[in-house]
């Protein structure tokens, strides 16, 4: 984890610095965790990792929308407005029930949607640069992950695949299978 999640968020963060642009941001920290921690969970999968992020972004920004705060950026030092409040409150948890509802709960995205809907990120050009972050990060955990020897999944494990990986993933930590893994 230390080497392949530095290394990953590193190459991120040289990306961003070069391209003057938001490709690393907050949640992308325990997205590494899940991907190079416990690959073979299912919120560590690539489809997981960023269809929940795309949730994440798009009800974050549908919050702001509704509340009338799209392209207004924070200002937490002076405190949080009630519009802001309802803009968080009801993105993580819209975030977390279409999570659920799709099959792509991926804990990391309740903060990317908060990050959004809190307006640190407010504005629709960022959308894409955050989800090219995610869509890179799981391309390194794929590479990495393969790389290693473990079977990663190129987007989501077979209901077989998910058993075995379970089974090799409670291995591993010593502790039992995550239910519905």
């Amino acid at each position: 984890m230390l080497l392949n999640g530095g290394l990953s968020i590193g190459l991120l963060a040289a990306m961003a610095h070069l391209a003057r642009s938001p490709l690393i941001f907050p949640s992308l920290g325990p997205t590494a965790f899940l991907l190079f921690f416990r690959p073979l969970a299912a919120a560590s999968s690539p489809r997981h990792t960023v269809l929940g992020h795309l949730v994440g972004v798009v009800v974050g920004l549908f919050c702001l929308w509704v509340f009338g705060l799209l392209g207004v950026p924070a200002n937490l030092s002076e405190g949080v407005g009630l519009a802001r409040v309802g803009a968080a409150a009801l993105s993580l948890g819209g975030t977390g029930a279409l999570m659920v509802y799709f099959g792509v709960a991926h804990p990391p995205a309740g903060a990317t949607t908060l990050i959004v809907s809190l307006g640190l990120m407010p504005h629709l050009w960022q959308a894409p640069v955050l989800m090219g972050a995610v869509c890179l990060m799981a391309l390194q955990g794929l590479v990495i992950n393969r790389l290693a020897g473990i079977p990663y999944p190129l987007w989501r494990p077979s209901k077989q695949r998910a058993e075995q990986a379970a089974r090799l993933q409670a291995e591993l930590d010593d502790s039992p299978p995550e239910p519905g893994a």
